[in-house]
């Protein structure tokens, strides 16, 4: 059966525009498709940008997915390229064209008009940005041409982009690999605006660890020389040979604004879900819609290839009378930095915060497949979810192998529908080189499982701090060896094994926290104390997830070549001594860590230097791109030297050689003592004095400061105004003798009945010197660690609710482990 041919006019192709002309002309042969486009090409990998220019995509022909003569033999559309729409008549159907070569108009009548005009780059308003000669921004083939020429024939050293978003990274990825300098500068506070935090700073980490330099929180104020200074907000100066922008896009909006067809978020074009604007007649898909996001409903924009593809498809279907709708979008997206891929789906946390929308979350770290199976390596994957039925809202994924596979699991479950329970049930393709006999997908439907239903209460890394602060007891579980790495302040150090064994340590009345390396131990330590009656919170996703936020980059300058200065054409850029030779004296030890999970590589580390010899030296493997950080840590902690440091080809390898004489005692974590110890068993106040002035002066130094308060000693922790409690017996008798707070503490000498202690804090006065309350307060914003000891708590009937917030609780074993570190014990 025959039917009236149409006159479909398609203004703009690559994505939206060319997928939507190809589905026209297969559902119609009789249509008149035509198609205008201002440029040369209409349909390319514009994804595929950066590694043409980076050297990965080695031919530019291979970035072309059709030319304009292909598309009309195989579809008979007729492609008019350098053809520019300059306006639409809405009235009389038509729209109006100007040659951009030789600047020749026309018109063309169309029944059903397709807007895929795309987005430009947004360029910022910065003095003397626009007489910079070295300045390019990347969306098109001649963008591509003209950046690859400029690094062709210039041979920049040095490169500047100015965004953190995936182009930006892209481009600085690349660009490193063409062995430049590369500067990162974006206003904001951490890379890849999808992910949160917690899970971009790895990136920004890897970054850096390829030498690119990476400067957060800044701007550019004004560019000066053409383009090769730039003066930044912190006050200094970058010069540089090469600026790209990237930092954004803003839809291509003035030929629907011109026409008057509504807009919406942004500026983008407002349609319908059939992809319709205001104008029934036409249509719009691509980067320049407002769409909504599909969970939350809000509108957006989502400039990804996916959804220009599917959306031209869809308009496409509806004009030719079947029923579509188009429901919003995921943002599913990801991207390669160098050995990482960084992958997110859905609402991040800031989204749901911004919104106000209830919801709970879970970090785990599991391994991308089988560890016993060679080239196994971490995956932290964060989910985030409905507190009560398990509704999921998003998910972010960051590992070197495998999170294309999971983020696109949990796309998908959460387009069915599925419910956080519902992902321990489903049956995952494994085999040890791909996955485990539990994915890490099904894992992460475990462990959120477990929090719905009540079997684990979770605390996150950025409340740990102010929990500890506020007197809340955290109770490291992890072995003596991972604490070498880094551990939280203030924390309570009892290993796992040991729990059931030390519980006295361990007081009733405060409410407790665990924490392991990853969640797993201390998921395993929140059942047993919950069992015993106490109330528990295990710190989700471990230590691992709280350090990348909190823990310092440190280190000896080794990890890669200044970022500031061009890649030697001597050495690799990324490396430093990757072929140790072994010298006559001294051995090499080679050991595989691949596959292993944090803090298996440390483990092995440890195992292998103990049999080592002062000088000998050894090479590791890992695939846990974490392992960097922590092997620096685990060198400065222990006295070992680390020669080189290389993270290229997908693993981390390092040398080190193990210290002696000079350089380090041991290997053992009291060789290097950067810490200082009290114990406070007085509760004299001149004592007490003493006590903190001596604290506050090495916590001022950079130690790690612990004070001991014992017997008499508690009495300096006693709140002004403690709570009444009822006591009986000795207790009771005790309460009435002590002193109920600092300000009753007796003087050791000339105390004569209490005029002593107020003449000793008159004189403090007149001479400026801080009272006791005043210098305990600095000592605990200085990071001094206070903590009681419960054993002399018990026996002198004191309370934990009589005590100070801040104030820490345990035993002997408490002390000890601070005084292995210490290099100053005093007994006061």
């Amino acid at each position: 059966m025959s039917r009236k041919s149409r006159k479909v006019v398609i203004i703009g192709g690559v994505a939206g525009g060319a997928s939507a002309a190809a589905r026209l002309r297969r559902l119609n042969e009789d249509d008149e498709i035509i198609m205008f486009e201002r440029g040369e090409h209409v349909s390319f990998a514009n994804c595929g940008l950066p590694y043409y220019i980076g050297g990965a995509i080695d031919s530019r022909e291979k970035l072309f997915v059709q030319t304009p003569k292909g598309i009309r033999d195989r579809f008979n559309i007729d492609v008019r390229v350098f053809m520019e729409v300059t306006e639409i008549n809405r009235e009389l159907k038509q729209v109006k064209f100007r040659n951009t070569l030789n600047g020749e108009e026309g018109r063309q009548s169309y029944d059903i008009l397709i807007l895929s005009p795309g987005a430009r780059p947004v360029m910022p308003d910065i003095r003397g940005l626009a007489e910079a000669d070295n300045l390019f921004t990347l969306r098109n083939i001649p963008d591509t041409d003209k950046i690859k020429a400029y690094v062709d024939d210039q041979n920049p050293e040095h490169a500047t982009v100015i965004g953190a978003g995936f182009i930006g990274l892209e481009m600085a990825e690349n660009l490193r690999e063409r062995g430049m300098a590369v500067t990162i500068i974006d206003r904001g506070s951490q890379l890849l605006g999808p992910l949160d935090p917690e899970m971009a700073k790895p990136v920004e980490q890897h970054m850096k660890q390829h030498g690119v330099k990476i400067r957060l929180n800044e701007d550019v104020k004004a560019c000066r020389g053409k383009g090769k200074l730039l003066d930044l907000s912190s006050g200094e100066t970058i010069r540089t040979d090469l600026i790209i922008m990237a930092i954004g896009v803003i839809p291509e909006n003035e030929l629907a604004r011109d026409s008057g067809l509504e807009l919406g978020f942004r500026g983008a074009i407002r349609v319908n879900e059939a992809l319709q604007t205001s104008d029934p007649s036409i249509y719009a898909v691509g980067d320049a819609i407002e769409v909504k996001d599909r969970i939350q409903g809000f509108a957006t924009m989502v400039s990804l290839a996916w959804g220009a593809n599917r959306q031209g498809r869809l308009a496409a279907d509806h004009i030719n009378g079947r029923e579509v709708s188009y429901d919003g979008a995921l943002g599913t997206a990801i991207i390669k930095t160098f050995g990482l891929t960084s992958a997110a789906t859905g609402n991040n946390e800031k989204t749901l915060v911004r919104l106000g929308v209830p919801y709970e979350v879970i970090h785990i770290h599991p391994n991308s497949h089988a560890g016993y199976y060679p080239g196994g390596a971490p995956i932290s994957i964060k989910l985030l979810f409905h507190p009560q039925n398990g509704t999921i809202y998003g998910a972010q994924a960051v590992g070197p192998d495998g999170v294309d596979k999971r983020i696109d699991v949990l796309a998908t479950a959460i387009r069915a529908g599925l419910s956080v329970q519902e992902l321990a049930d489903l049956e995952l393709a494994y085999a040890p080189p791909y996955s485990s006999a539990k994915d890490p997908v099904n894992m992460a439907g475990y462990v959120a499982s477990n929090v719905i239903d009540g079997s684990v209460r979770t605390i996150q890394w950025h409340e740990v701090d102010a929990f500890v602060e506020n007197g809340g007891v955290l109770i490291d579980v992890r072995d003596a060896i991972e604490r070498q790495a880094g551990f939280i302040p203030g924390s309570l150090h009892i290993p796992l094994a040991e729990l059931r064994t030390r519980l006295s340590e361990i007081p009733q009345q405060h409410e407790i926290a665990v924490s392991c390396q990853v969640g797993l131990r201390g998921y395993i330590a929140a059942r047993m104390l919950t069992q015993k009656g106490y109330e528990v919170k295990n710190l989700d996703g471990g230590y691992k997830t709280y350090a990348v936020m909190k823990r310092e980059n440190g280190g000896n300058g080794r990890m890669s070549l200044h970022p500031e200065q061009p890649a030697s054409s001597q050495q690799p850029p990324d490396t430093v001594e990757t072929s140790p030779v072994p010298s006559a004296d001294h051995s090499l030890i080679v050991l595989d860590a691949c596959g292993l999970q944090c803090p298996g590589p440390i483990l092995k580390v440890y195992e292998a230097v103990q049999g080592m010899d002062t000088g000998d030296r050894l090479q590791i493997s890992a695939t846990d791109f974490g392992f960097a950080m922590d092997i620096e840590q685990w060198c400065l902690k222990t006295g070992n030297v680390l020669e080189s440091l290389d993270v290229t080809g997908g693993k981390v390898q390092a040398v080190l050689s193990k210290g002696g004489g000079d350089q380090a005692i041991s290997t053992h974590p009291s060789a290097v003592k950067e810490g200082a110890t009290l114990i406070v068993f007085s509760g004299d106040l001149d004592k007490a004095i003493a006590s903190f002035i001596l604290a506050s002066g090495a916590a001022a130094m950079g130690k790690q400061v612990t004070m001991f308060f014992t017997f008499w000693g508690l009495n300096l922790l006693r709140k002004d105004e403690g709570p009444r409690i009822k006591k009986r017996g000795i207790d009771r008798m005790f309460g009435l003798m002590l002193p109920r707070s600092t300000k009753q503490l007796p003087l050791s000498k000339l105390n004569m009945a209490g005029i002593g202690p107020k003449m000793i804090r008159r004189v403090m006065q007149r001479k400026n010197v801080e009272s006791l309350e005043q210098l305990m307060s600095a000592a605990q914003q200085a990071g001094v660690t206070m903590i009681a000891c419960t054993m002399s708590m018990d026996i002198m009937g004191i309370k934990a609710e009589e005590l100070r917030a801040g104030v820490n609780f345990g035993g002997v074993a408490s002390y000890m482990g601070a005084a292995e570190d210490a290099g100053v014990n005093l007994f006061i």
